[in-house]
Protein backbone atom coordinates (compact mmCIF):
# COMPACT_ATOMS: atom_id res chain seq x y z
CA UNK A 1 0.00 0.00 0.00
CA UNK A 2 1.41 3.14 -1.02
CA UNK A 3 0.62 6.97 0.22
CA UNK A 4 -0.74 7.22 -3.27
CA UNK A 5 -4.21 8.25 -3.44
CA UNK A 6 -6.25 4.84 -4.56
CA UNK A 7 -9.19 5.59 -7.33
CA UNK A 8 -10.93 3.18 -5.10
CA UNK A 9 -10.86 2.10 -1.99
CA UNK A 10 -11.09 -1.06 -2.71
CA UNK A 11 -7.32 -0.93 -4.34
CA UNK A 12 -6.40 -1.36 -0.28
CA UNK A 13 -9.05 -4.35 0.86
CA UNK A 14 -6.45 -7.47 0.15
CA UNK A 15 -3.17 -5.24 2.28
CA UNK A 16 -5.34 -5.17 5.41
CA UNK A 17 -5.07 -8.57 6.39
CA UNK A 18 -1.28 -8.01 7.63
CA UNK A 19 -2.44 -4.87 9.56
CA UNK A 20 -5.47 -7.24 11.22
CA UNK A 21 -3.09 -10.04 11.31
CA UNK A 22 -0.57 -7.80 13.22
CA UNK A 23 -2.57 -6.34 15.77
CA UNK A 24 -4.22 -9.67 17.12
CA UNK A 25 -0.47 -11.10 17.86
CA UNK A 26 0.08 -8.52 19.83
CA UNK A 27 -2.56 -9.72 22.29
CA UNK A 28 -5.79 -7.22 21.21
CA UNK A 29 -9.15 -8.82 21.12
CA UNK A 30 -10.44 -7.05 17.79
CA UNK A 31 -9.06 -4.61 15.62
CA UNK A 32 -10.82 -2.29 13.52
CA UNK A 33 -9.87 -0.53 10.59
CA UNK A 34 -12.03 2.20 8.54
CA UNK A 35 -10.78 3.99 5.45
CA UNK A 36 -12.48 6.67 3.41
CA UNK A 37 -12.60 8.90 0.37
CA UNK A 38 -14.78 12.08 0.54
CA UNK A 39 -16.21 15.22 -1.76
CA UNK A 40 -17.80 17.69 -0.38
CA UNK A 41 -19.33 20.92 -2.06
CA UNK A 42 -20.92 23.78 0.05
CA UNK A 43 -22.01 26.66 -1.56
CA UNK A 44 -23.63 29.60 -0.01
CA UNK A 45 -26.24 32.53 -1.57
CA UNK A 46 -26.94 35.79 -0.14
CA UNK A 47 -29.65 38.32 -2.08
CA UNK A 48 -28.58 37.35 -5.60
CA UNK A 49 -24.61 36.90 -5.23
CA UNK A 50 -22.75 33.73 -4.92
CA UNK A 51 -21.18 34.58 -1.39
CA UNK A 52 -19.09 31.30 -0.40
CA UNK A 53 -18.15 28.25 -2.62
CA UNK A 54 -16.43 25.83 -0.25
CA UNK A 55 -14.86 22.55 -1.55
CA UNK A 56 -13.09 20.05 0.04
CA UNK A 57 -11.38 16.59 -0.61
CA UNK A 58 -10.61 14.21 2.19
CA UNK A 59 -8.78 10.57 2.92
CA UNK A 60 -8.01 8.72 5.71
CA UNK A 61 -8.35 5.77 7.87
CA UNK A 62 -9.23 5.21 11.72
CA UNK A 63 -7.57 2.14 13.32
CA UNK A 64 -9.52 0.80 16.50
CA UNK A 65 -8.04 -1.66 18.75
CA UNK A 66 -9.83 -3.12 21.69
CA UNK A 67 -8.73 -5.03 25.20
CA UNK A 68 -11.64 -6.16 26.73
CA UNK A 69 -13.47 -3.18 27.97
CA UNK A 70 -10.45 -0.74 26.87
CA UNK A 71 -10.25 0.75 23.37
CA UNK A 72 -7.09 2.66 21.77
CA UNK A 73 -7.77 4.78 18.48
CA UNK A 74 -5.56 6.34 16.20
CA UNK A 75 -6.61 8.30 12.60
CA UNK A 76 -4.21 8.66 10.05
CA UNK A 77 -4.48 10.89 6.20
CA UNK A 78 -1.55 8.79 5.07
CA UNK A 79 -2.71 5.37 3.71
CA UNK A 80 0.84 4.26 3.00
CA UNK A 81 2.15 1.04 4.32
CA UNK A 82 4.40 2.56 6.71
CA UNK A 83 1.85 5.11 8.39
CA UNK A 84 -1.02 2.66 8.92
CA UNK A 85 1.08 -0.15 11.25
CA UNK A 86 2.94 3.15 13.34
CA UNK A 87 -0.76 4.59 13.87
CA UNK A 88 -1.79 0.42 14.76
CA UNK A 89 1.47 0.84 17.35
CA UNK A 90 0.08 3.80 18.56
CA UNK A 91 -3.33 2.45 19.21
CA UNK A 92 -1.24 -0.79 20.83
CA UNK A 93 0.31 1.42 23.09
CA UNK A 94 -2.70 2.80 24.51
CA UNK A 95 -3.68 -0.07 26.07
CA UNK A 96 -0.27 -1.44 26.75
CA UNK A 97 0.44 -3.90 23.70
CA UNK A 98 3.54 -3.81 21.57
CA UNK A 99 4.21 -5.48 18.34
CA UNK A 100 6.14 -8.94 18.54
CA UNK A 101 6.30 -9.97 14.70
CA UNK A 102 4.36 -12.76 15.52
CA UNK A 103 1.38 -14.04 12.93
CA UNK A 104 -1.94 -14.29 15.12
CA UNK A 105 -3.32 -17.89 15.13
CA UNK A 106 -6.83 -16.19 15.87
CA UNK A 107 -6.96 -14.41 12.74
CA UNK A 108 -8.89 -16.19 9.83
CA UNK A 109 -8.58 -13.75 7.58
CA UNK A 110 -11.56 -11.83 6.19
CA UNK A 111 -14.64 -12.79 4.82
CA UNK A 112 -15.57 -11.98 1.17
CA UNK A 113 -16.24 -8.65 0.65
CA UNK A 114 -20.24 -7.15 1.14
CA UNK A 115 -19.76 -4.40 -1.30
CA UNK A 116 -23.47 -2.02 -0.99
CA UNK A 117 -21.60 0.21 -3.45
CA UNK A 118 -23.47 -1.57 -6.21
CA UNK A 119 -24.53 0.78 -9.20
CA UNK A 120 -23.56 3.77 -7.24
CA UNK A 121 -19.86 4.35 -8.54
CA UNK A 122 -21.20 7.30 -10.71
CA UNK A 123 -23.18 9.17 -8.18
CA UNK A 124 -20.80 12.05 -7.94
CA UNK A 125 -20.18 12.04 -11.75
CA UNK A 126 -24.44 12.61 -11.85
CA UNK A 127 -25.16 14.84 -9.56
CA UNK A 128 -25.02 19.04 -10.71
CA UNK A 129 -21.58 20.69 -10.99
CA UNK A 130 -21.02 23.92 -9.89
CA UNK A 131 -22.52 26.07 -12.59
CA UNK A 132 -25.51 24.05 -12.14
CA UNK A 133 -25.55 24.06 -8.41
CA UNK A 134 -25.44 27.90 -8.25
CA UNK A 135 -28.03 28.68 -10.88
CA UNK A 136 -30.55 26.58 -8.81
CA UNK A 137 -29.43 28.06 -5.30
CA UNK A 138 -29.74 32.02 -6.46
CA UNK A 139 -33.22 30.82 -8.20
CA UNK A 140 -34.24 30.38 -4.87
CA UNK A 141 -32.80 33.51 -2.85
CA UNK A 142 -34.73 35.35 -6.59
CA UNK A 143 -37.92 33.64 -5.80
CA UNK A 144 -37.75 34.70 -1.92
CA UNK A 145 -37.97 38.13 -3.34
CA UNK A 146 -40.25 37.54 -5.60
CA UNK A 147 -43.19 36.14 -2.71
CA UNK A 148 -41.69 37.68 0.37
CA UNK A 149 -42.97 40.98 1.76
CA UNK A 150 -40.00 42.98 3.69
CA UNK A 151 -37.25 40.91 3.59
CA UNK A 152 -33.91 42.59 4.65
CA UNK A 153 -31.72 38.91 4.44
CA UNK A 154 -32.23 36.24 1.55
CA UNK A 155 -29.81 33.37 2.19
CA UNK A 156 -29.74 30.07 0.50
CA UNK A 157 -27.00 27.46 1.25
CA UNK A 158 -26.58 24.06 -0.30
CA UNK A 159 -24.31 21.11 0.74
CA UNK A 160 -23.10 18.04 -1.47
CA UNK A 161 -20.89 15.18 0.24
CA UNK A 162 -19.88 12.02 -1.21
CA UNK A 163 -18.13 9.45 0.71
CA UNK A 164 -16.83 6.10 -0.13
CA UNK A 165 -15.88 3.54 2.84
CA UNK A 166 -14.08 0.85 3.59
CA UNK A 167 -14.59 -1.12 6.75
CA UNK A 168 -12.41 -4.41 7.92
CA UNK A 169 -12.19 -6.33 11.21
CA UNK A 170 -10.23 -8.97 12.88
CA UNK A 171 -14.08 -10.75 13.48
CA UNK A 172 -13.96 -10.98 9.39
CA UNK A 173 -16.06 -7.56 9.11
CA UNK A 174 -15.35 -6.78 5.24
CA UNK A 175 -17.62 -4.40 4.00
CA UNK A 176 -17.70 -1.35 0.97
CA UNK A 177 -20.40 1.31 0.45
CA UNK A 178 -20.49 4.55 -1.67
CA UNK A 179 -22.83 7.43 0.24
CA UNK A 180 -24.42 10.61 -0.80
CA UNK A 181 -25.80 13.50 0.98
CA UNK A 182 -27.33 16.82 -0.23
CA UNK A 183 -28.97 19.07 1.61
CA UNK A 184 -30.95 22.52 1.12
CA UNK A 185 -31.60 25.68 3.13
CA UNK A 186 -33.66 28.39 2.57
CA UNK A 187 -33.60 31.58 5.53
CA UNK A 188 -35.24 35.29 5.39
CA UNK A 189 -34.94 37.97 8.14
CA UNK A 190 -37.97 40.27 7.61
CA UNK A 191 -38.30 43.73 8.98
CA UNK A 192 -40.83 46.06 9.58
CA UNK A 193 -40.41 49.14 12.05
CA UNK A 194 -39.94 47.22 15.06
CA UNK A 195 -41.16 44.42 14.01
CA UNK A 196 -38.74 41.52 13.01
CA UNK A 197 -38.97 37.97 12.00
CA UNK A 198 -36.44 35.40 11.30
CA UNK A 199 -37.35 32.32 9.26
CA UNK A 200 -35.79 29.27 7.72
CA UNK A 201 -36.28 26.25 6.00
CA UNK A 202 -34.06 22.90 5.07
CA UNK A 203 -34.43 20.07 2.88
CA UNK A 204 -32.03 16.94 2.37
CA UNK A 205 -32.07 13.96 1.10
CA UNK A 206 -29.44 11.01 0.51
CA UNK A 207 -29.00 8.26 -2.21
CA UNK A 208 -30.60 11.11 -4.84
CA UNK A 209 -28.18 12.69 -7.20
CA UNK A 210 -30.66 14.41 -8.86
CA UNK A 211 -32.01 16.24 -5.96
CA UNK A 212 -31.07 19.33 -6.70
CA UNK A 213 -32.36 19.06 -10.07
CA UNK A 214 -36.11 18.04 -9.16
CA UNK A 215 -36.10 20.60 -6.06
CA UNK A 216 -39.53 22.52 -5.94
CA UNK A 217 -37.43 25.92 -4.79
CA UNK A 218 -40.92 28.13 -5.59
CA UNK A 219 -43.14 25.64 -3.42
CA UNK A 220 -40.05 25.93 -1.00
CA UNK A 221 -39.89 29.74 -1.19
CA UNK A 222 -43.38 30.53 -1.07
CA UNK A 223 -43.58 28.10 2.18
CA UNK A 224 -40.41 30.43 4.31
CA UNK A 225 -42.00 33.66 2.76
CA UNK A 226 -45.43 33.07 3.75
CA UNK A 227 -44.58 32.07 7.55
CA UNK A 228 -42.62 34.63 7.68
CA UNK A 229 -45.31 37.16 6.73
CA UNK A 230 -48.01 35.86 9.31
CA UNK A 231 -44.51 35.68 12.08
CA UNK A 232 -43.71 39.45 11.47
CA UNK A 233 -46.58 41.35 13.32
CA UNK A 234 -47.16 38.46 15.78
CA UNK A 235 -47.88 39.30 19.49
CA UNK A 236 -45.37 37.79 21.80
CA UNK A 237 -46.82 34.65 24.25
CA UNK A 238 -47.26 34.97 27.65
CA UNK A 239 -45.39 32.26 29.95
CA UNK A 240 -46.88 29.93 31.46
CA UNK A 241 -47.62 25.89 31.86
CA UNK A 242 -50.14 24.97 29.26
CA UNK A 243 -50.69 22.25 26.42
CA UNK A 244 -48.90 22.27 23.57
CA UNK A 245 -49.73 20.44 20.03
CA UNK A 246 -46.52 20.25 17.98
CA UNK A 247 -46.66 19.81 14.31
CA UNK A 248 -45.04 17.07 12.64
CA UNK A 249 -42.02 16.55 10.50
CA UNK A 250 -38.90 18.62 12.38
CA UNK A 251 -41.43 19.09 15.45
CA UNK A 252 -39.22 15.59 16.24
CA UNK A 253 -36.37 17.58 17.13
CA UNK A 254 -37.47 17.70 20.82
CA UNK A 255 -37.68 14.01 20.69
CA UNK A 256 -34.39 12.96 19.18
CA UNK A 257 -32.23 16.05 21.65
CA UNK A 258 -34.19 15.44 24.85
CA UNK A 259 -34.62 11.63 24.97
CA UNK A 260 -32.92 10.19 21.69
CA UNK A 261 -29.61 10.46 22.14
CA UNK A 262 -30.62 9.17 26.02
CA UNK A 263 -31.39 5.80 24.53
CA UNK A 264 -27.50 5.57 22.97
CA UNK A 265 -25.58 3.13 24.68
CA UNK A 266 -23.32 5.79 24.90
CA UNK A 267 -25.21 7.65 27.63
CA UNK A 268 -25.56 4.25 29.72
CA UNK A 269 -21.51 3.64 29.93
CA UNK A 270 -21.29 7.12 30.90
CA UNK A 271 -24.57 6.53 33.65
CA UNK A 272 -25.57 9.69 32.29
CA UNK A 273 -29.22 8.80 30.98
CA UNK A 274 -32.66 8.15 33.61
CA UNK A 275 -33.43 5.27 31.72
CA UNK A 276 -30.68 2.75 32.07
CA UNK A 277 -32.44 0.24 33.93
CA UNK A 278 -35.57 0.35 32.79
CA UNK A 279 -35.94 -1.95 29.67
CA UNK A 280 -39.07 -3.36 30.06
CA UNK A 281 -40.74 -0.81 32.05
CA UNK A 282 -43.00 2.30 31.37
CA UNK A 283 -41.19 5.68 30.50
CA UNK A 284 -43.53 7.53 28.24
CA UNK A 285 -47.17 7.52 27.45
CA UNK A 286 -49.18 4.61 26.37
CA UNK A 287 -49.55 6.23 23.00
CA UNK A 288 -46.20 6.68 22.07
CA UNK A 289 -44.10 4.66 19.90
CA UNK A 290 -40.92 5.55 19.10
CA UNK A 291 -38.56 3.94 16.19
CA UNK A 292 -35.07 4.28 15.27
CA UNK A 293 -34.22 2.49 11.27
CA UNK A 294 -31.83 3.12 9.20
CA UNK A 295 -34.12 1.71 6.05
CA UNK A 296 -36.52 4.84 5.10
CA UNK A 297 -35.66 5.11 1.12
CA UNK A 298 -33.94 8.49 0.38
CA UNK A 299 -33.92 9.61 4.12
CA UNK A 300 -30.75 11.51 5.16
CA UNK A 301 -30.47 9.52 7.94
CA UNK A 302 -30.96 6.32 6.26
CA UNK A 303 -28.08 3.81 5.41
CA UNK A 304 -27.01 0.81 3.52
CA UNK A 305 -23.99 -0.44 6.71
CA UNK A 306 -22.59 1.42 9.38
CA UNK A 307 -19.05 3.05 10.19
CA UNK A 308 -18.89 -0.76 11.89
CA UNK A 309 -19.84 -2.66 8.71
CA UNK A 310 -23.57 -3.97 10.01
CA UNK A 311 -26.25 -3.91 8.00
CA UNK A 312 -29.10 -1.72 9.86
CA UNK A 313 -31.85 -2.08 11.33
CA UNK A 314 -35.44 -1.27 12.35
CA UNK A 315 -35.14 -1.11 16.37
CA UNK A 316 -37.99 -0.08 18.44
CA UNK A 317 -37.27 2.24 21.37
CA UNK A 318 -40.56 2.51 22.65
CA UNK A 319 -43.09 0.75 22.64
CA UNK A 320 -46.62 1.60 23.37
CA UNK A 321 -44.86 3.80 26.14
CA UNK A 322 -42.19 0.79 27.44
CA UNK A 323 -38.88 1.07 26.75
CA UNK A 324 -37.75 -1.48 24.52
CA UNK A 325 -34.24 -1.31 24.32
CA UNK A 326 -30.96 0.92 23.44
CA UNK A 327 -29.13 1.77 20.52
CA UNK A 328 -25.88 0.10 20.72
CA UNK A 329 -22.57 -0.03 18.54
CA UNK A 330 -19.41 -2.67 19.07
CA UNK A 331 -18.31 -0.36 21.87
CA UNK A 332 -21.77 -0.11 23.73
CA UNK A 333 -22.22 -3.97 22.96
CA UNK A 334 -19.19 -4.74 24.51
CA UNK A 335 -19.67 -2.25 27.75
CA UNK A 336 -23.01 -2.55 28.34
CA UNK A 337 -24.34 -5.70 26.61
CA UNK A 338 -27.05 -3.95 24.86
CA UNK A 339 -26.90 -6.27 21.63
CA UNK A 340 -25.71 -4.27 18.67
CA UNK A 341 -28.24 -1.89 16.17
CA UNK A 342 -26.48 -1.20 12.96
CA UNK A 343 -25.68 2.06 14.68
CA UNK A 344 -22.39 2.73 15.09
CA UNK A 345 -21.27 6.04 13.08
CA UNK A 346 -18.65 8.54 13.07
CA UNK A 347 -18.64 12.24 11.49
CA UNK A 348 -15.52 10.77 9.53
CA UNK A 349 -12.07 8.78 9.59
CA UNK A 350 -10.70 11.07 12.55
CA UNK A 351 -13.63 9.85 14.86
CA UNK A 352 -13.98 6.24 16.56
CA UNK A 353 -17.73 5.11 15.64
CA UNK A 354 -20.53 5.50 18.85
CA UNK A 355 -24.17 4.52 18.94
CA UNK A 356 -25.83 7.52 17.31
CA UNK A 357 -29.19 8.34 15.55
CA UNK A 358 -30.06 7.34 12.16
CA UNK A 359 -34.31 7.92 11.27
CA UNK A 360 -35.54 8.35 14.51
CA UNK A 361 -38.88 9.19 15.32
CA UNK A 362 -42.35 9.17 17.03
CA UNK A 363 -45.03 6.21 15.03
CA UNK A 364 -48.32 7.48 14.18
CA UNK A 365 -51.49 7.48 16.28
CA UNK A 366 -55.26 6.60 15.46
CA UNK A 367 -56.03 10.58 14.94
CA UNK A 368 -56.06 13.63 12.95
CA UNK A 369 -54.23 16.82 13.47
CA UNK A 370 -57.79 18.56 13.91
CA UNK A 371 -58.50 16.51 16.93
CA UNK A 372 -55.51 16.97 18.62
CA UNK A 373 -56.43 21.06 18.07
CA UNK A 374 -59.63 20.46 19.33
CA UNK A 375 -59.14 18.43 22.64
CA UNK A 376 -57.20 21.65 24.06
CA UNK A 377 -58.69 24.37 25.72
CA UNK A 378 -55.92 26.81 25.88
CA UNK A 379 -52.67 26.33 24.71
CA UNK A 380 -50.30 26.58 22.23
CA UNK A 381 -49.72 25.19 18.39
CA UNK A 382 -46.18 24.61 17.41
CA UNK A 383 -46.18 24.88 13.75
CA UNK A 384 -41.98 25.09 13.34
CA UNK A 385 -39.18 24.48 16.02
CA UNK A 386 -36.00 26.70 15.84
CA UNK A 387 -32.85 25.92 17.90
CA UNK A 388 -32.37 24.88 21.22
CA UNK A 389 -30.09 23.26 24.05
CA UNK A 390 -30.17 20.03 25.83
CA UNK A 391 -28.66 19.08 28.76
CA UNK A 392 -26.37 15.67 29.42
CA UNK A 393 -29.79 13.92 31.23
CA UNK A 394 -32.76 15.37 29.44
CA UNK A 395 -33.38 19.29 30.31
CA UNK A 396 -34.06 21.16 27.55
CA UNK A 397 -35.41 24.41 26.01
CA UNK A 398 -36.50 24.79 22.26
CA UNK A 399 -37.24 28.21 20.65
CA UNK A 400 -40.73 27.84 18.24
CA UNK A 401 -39.99 29.73 15.28
CA UNK A 402 -43.93 29.82 13.77
CA UNK A 403 -46.60 29.65 16.59
CA UNK A 404 -50.26 30.11 17.25
CA UNK A 405 -52.62 29.97 19.95
CA UNK A 406 -54.91 27.25 20.44
CA UNK A 407 -58.11 28.85 22.29
CA UNK A 408 -61.39 26.91 22.46
CA UNK A 409 -60.23 23.92 20.21
CA UNK A 410 -59.14 26.27 17.32
CA UNK A 411 -56.47 27.94 16.12
CA UNK A 412 -56.04 32.04 16.39
CA UNK A 413 -53.88 34.60 16.44
CA UNK A 414 -50.04 33.90 15.79
CA UNK A 415 -47.52 34.08 18.55
CA UNK A 416 -43.70 34.65 18.47
CA UNK A 417 -40.95 34.36 21.23
CA UNK A 418 -41.81 30.96 22.74
CA UNK A 419 -39.38 28.64 24.28
CA UNK A 420 -40.83 25.16 25.27
CA UNK A 421 -38.86 23.84 28.68
CA UNK A 422 -38.79 20.66 30.10
CA UNK A 423 -36.93 17.39 30.81
CA UNK A 424 -37.43 14.20 28.89
CA UNK A 425 -38.08 11.80 31.65
CA UNK A 426 -41.27 14.68 33.19
CA UNK A 427 -42.52 15.77 29.43
CA UNK A 428 -42.35 12.04 27.59
CA UNK A 429 -45.60 11.04 29.91
CA UNK A 430 -47.34 13.85 29.08
CA UNK A 431 -47.66 12.91 25.40
CA UNK A 432 -50.98 11.39 25.39
CA UNK A 433 -51.98 11.94 21.37
CA UNK A 434 -50.48 11.16 18.55
CA UNK A 435 -51.97 11.89 15.01
CA UNK A 436 -51.96 10.06 11.57
CA UNK A 437 -49.60 12.30 9.55
CA UNK A 438 -45.95 11.00 10.15
CA UNK A 439 -43.42 12.74 8.38
CA UNK A 440 -39.59 13.04 8.35
CA UNK A 441 -37.37 16.38 7.67
CA UNK A 442 -33.81 16.30 7.49
CA UNK A 443 -31.06 17.52 10.26
CA UNK A 444 -27.64 17.17 11.79
CA UNK A 445 -26.05 16.22 14.66
CA UNK A 446 -23.51 16.87 17.04
CA UNK A 447 -22.16 13.85 19.75
CA UNK A 448 -18.99 12.24 20.64
CA UNK A 449 -18.53 10.75 16.88
CA UNK A 450 -18.36 14.12 15.58
CA UNK A 451 -21.41 15.53 13.54
CA UNK A 452 -23.64 13.42 11.51
CA UNK A 453 -26.25 13.44 8.78
CA UNK A 454 -30.21 12.53 10.56
CA UNK A 455 -33.58 12.46 10.11
CA UNK A 456 -36.15 13.55 12.80
CA UNK A 457 -39.41 13.39 12.81
CA UNK A 458 -43.27 12.75 13.86
CA UNK A 459 -47.02 12.92 13.30
CA UNK A 460 -48.70 15.91 15.09
CA UNK A 461 -48.47 15.08 18.95
CA UNK A 462 -50.12 16.67 22.15
CA UNK A 463 -48.20 16.97 25.26
CA UNK A 464 -50.93 17.66 28.09
CA UNK A 465 -48.76 20.33 29.90
CA UNK A 466 -45.34 21.64 29.01
CA UNK A 467 -43.45 24.80 30.09
CA UNK A 468 -43.68 27.50 27.68
CA UNK A 469 -41.30 30.56 27.97
CA UNK A 470 -42.46 34.01 27.14
CA UNK A 471 -43.35 37.40 28.10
Amino acid sequence: MTSTIPSSLLECSTRLESLLAAGRGAGADLVEVFLERTDHLGLLAEQDTLTSVSPAFGIGAGIRVFLGSRDGFVSTNDLSDATLFRALDQALGMLGLQRNGAASPRFEGLQPLRDFAGDKGDWLQRCPLLQEASSRLLEGTDLLQRHGRHLQVRRGSYARDWQEVLVAASDGTHAHDIRLHQSLGLNVLAADGDHRASLGRRYGTTDQPDELRLWDADAAARDVCDSAGTMLYADYVEAGQMPAVLANRFGGVIFHEACGHLLETTQVERGTTPFAEQVGQPIAHQAVTAIDEGLSSGAFGSLSMDDEGMEPQRTVLIENGVLQGFLSDRAGELRTGHPRTGSGRRQNHGFAAASRMRNTYIAAGPHSPEQLIASVDRGLYCKSMGGGSVGPTGQFNFAVEEGYLIENGALTRPVKGATLIGEAKEVMPRISMCANDLELAAGFCGSVSGSIFVTVGQPHIKVDSITVGGR
